[in-house]
């Protein structure tokens, strides 16, 4: 049986609708008495619905039914407003700025666990089980490169896809900063009907690199560059098709 304490937080306000998202943070402070009192300090605006010590321990902020003040800036399948469309999980790590580490056993263990209970009360397709990095690859990098995605995906929460080395080659030389052409112009529709906020296009500019590595933190996690190299370009096709078949099976159901 799922143990959840609550520690409720004064900072959320009304849905417009059940949520179908999730979306995964880390906390990115020194300690987690500094990241849960941000959380409940109204004068931060800032919230999460749940917060996972990395002991396993689990706080909930924000009852599901409300909408927590997490994402801020940002877009996953034309959603503009994903505070009102996702819970969020705070999972605790110093992150990038302070001495980003490894997720513990035990917590990842919670995090799974957490995330099973929530998808039996609402409908959360795997392709809206994102990172903050997702939904705003300009301005956030967390849960970062070192969250464990494919465990996630392989106990049924998210999509994972790994290509055969002789699918990457075959897709030729890398894209970078400054290419343009009909590669790029696959690159940035395939990133955008994923669920990114990039515009189709024909140049390889910076918001490209940035959501770019973005999709790498998250599925590509063994080289973050923003280079789309073959190896990228092939597990993004194979995202999108897993995504798209989903997509095809709800409708279905």
């Amino acid at each position: 049986m799922l143990v959840v304490r609550d520690a409720p937080s004064p900072n959320f306000d009304k849905r417009r609708a059940p949520p179908d998202m999730l979306v995964l943070h880390y906390t990115g402070m020194p300690t987690v008495e500094e990241a849960v009192a941000r959380l409940l300090d109204p004068g931060a605006k800032v919230s999460a619905h749940y917060v996972v010590e990395e002991d396993g321990a689990i706080l909930r902020l924000v009852a599901e039914e409300h909408r927590a003040w997490h994402a801020g800036r940002g877009v996953w399948q034309g959603e503009t407003d994903c505070n009102a469309a996702s819970i969020g999980i705070e999972i605790v790590n110093p992150g990038h700025e302070f001495g980003y580490r490894d997720f513990p056993d035990a917590q990842i263990d919670a995090v799974i666990s957490l995330i099973s209970d929530i998808r039996t009360r609402w409908t959360i397709p795997d392709a809206r089980i994102i990172g903050h990095s997702d939904l705003a690859p300009e301005r956030k990098q967390d849960p970062g490169e070192r969250f464990p995605w494919k465990r996630l995906a392989s106990v049924g929460h998210g999509l994972w896809f790994e290509p055969a080395p002789e699918r990457t080659a075959a897709l030729g030389v890398p894209l970078g900063v400054g290419d343009e052409g009909l590669g790029v112009v696959v690159l940035r529709a395939g990133l955008h009907r994923l669920g990114y906020g990039l515009t189709p296009g024909g140049d390889y500019d910076e918001a490209t690199k940035l959501t770019v590595e973005a999709f790498q933190r998250h599925w590509r996690p063994s080289k973050v560059d923003g280079i789309a190299d073959g190896e990228t370009r092939a597990t993004l096709m194979g995202v999108l098709q897993l995504a798209t078949a989903e997509s095809v099976t709800g409708v279905l159901q």
